[in-house]
């Protein structure tokens, strides 16, 4: 199952260069292109419960969640969505 990655906010100066709006693809085998090698880790245990249909209690909306890169100082969140 592939997920819909999504900037939804972008403080300071993101050493990657993710900006608001920036998307990608996640999931299956895909390792996406581009993307910061820390967020993506970050990511990743939380795309993985996603891919395989779970859900986070914390979350209004099922099949989604938001996440936070590592860096403090200039932290960009992420949206993970599944297809």
């Amino acid at each position: 199952m592939e997920l819909t990655v999504k900037v939804i906010s972008q403080k300071g100066t993101c050493a990657a260069g993710h900006k608001v709006g920036d998307t990608f693809t996640m999931g299956g085998e895909k390792t996406p292109a581009g993307v910061c090698p820390w967020a993506f880790y970050t990511l990743f245990p939380f795309a993985t419960v996603l891919e395989f249909g779970g859900a986070f209690p914390w979350e209004k909306e099922p099949g989604m969640t938001t996440v936070a890169c590592p860096d403090p100082g200039n932290p960009v969140v992420f949206e993970l969505r599944r297809k």
